[in-house]
């Protein structure tokens, strides 16, 4: 298996096509040169995503805490720097304010793969409206906890524990007792640990956007996440109708879900 974790180059461009190819037809925003949309990216690395919003003529922004992963995105991303069709903040989401350090706000926030890693998710969802526009949407891709990789163990040093589904769900004390046994380093230990904390289910994603004045406007559940195209080369293929019907069963099986949501109208 390609370590698509090393080279970061070459996770730019496999997440660039994932989202040219799955992400933007799923959003399906109205994209022509007399209407420039807005769009931050929160938590958004190395700027894959955003490349491929910059090359549909939107304005773009990406916050990021990594200082070494902005780094990289200038270098990624340095023409689309150079004519202003991007710029790239490493600052926390909660120290930024739009208005004073931004000039504006936004008609698509994105979260790919990130919302899964935030702490306190029911403070971060009733941060967002500051940041959107009236009528502004928000774009979710995570994989729901239960699934057979949902710890991001595939990251792990050991190759046994890199391919082992579901170990992520047994009790913490051992979760971090078989970590330590196959001497995964300390900071890997913490950040798995860390993902066991916020670790985010199908429904209470859902709970999360309705408690926080959110509507869903469109979602998608994957047996087979699109990711795994360029990853694994596995054919993306939607959640089984019978399946996605299921409460709680359905994360298991469910390797990845999309979501657009939208502020509720009072």
């Amino acid at each position: 298996m390609y370590d698509f974790h090393k080279d970061r180059k070459y996770y730019f461009d496999f997440i660039l096509r994932v989202t040219r190819d799955y992400i933007l037809p799923f959003i399906n925003l109205n994209y022509n040169e007399n209407s420039k949309k807005d769009i931050l990216d929160i938590g958004c690395a190395e700027g894959a995503v955003l490349k491929a919003f910059t090359d549909q003529n939107c304005n773009c922004v990406g916050i990021e805490l990594s200082e070494k992963r902005i780094e990289l995105a200038h270098v990624f991303m340095k023409d689309e720097i150079n004519s202003n069709k991007v710029k790239f903040i490493s600052r926390d989401i909660y120290d930024i304010d739009p208005a004073k350090d931004i000039g504006h706000k936004f008609d698509l926030i994105l979260l790919k793969d990130v919302i899964e890693h935030i702490f306190n998710q029911d403070k971060f969802f009733k941060h967002l409206p500051s940041f959107l526009k009236p009528n502004g949407q928000v774009f979710f891709a995570f994989p729901p906890w239960y699934m057979p990789f949902g710890g991001h163990q595939q990251v792990l040093r050991s190759k046994l524990l890199s391919k082992l589904p579901y170990f992520h769900l047994l009790p913490r004390f051992i979760y971090k007792f078989i970590l330590k046994s196959f001497k995964e380093s300390e900071s890997q230990i913490q950040e798995m640990l860390e993902l066991k904390e916020t670790g985010l289910s199908i429904e209470r994603f859902e709970r999360l956007c309705k408690n926080s004045g959110f509507e869903i406007v469109k979602k998608t559940h994957f047996l087979i996440n699109p990711i795994y195209k360029y990853k694994f080369g596995l054919k993306p293929r939607p959640q089984i109708g019978l399946i996605k019907h299921i409460p709680y069963f359905r994360n298991f099986l469910t390797t990845g879900v999309y979501y657009l949501i939208k502020q509720k109208v009072n």
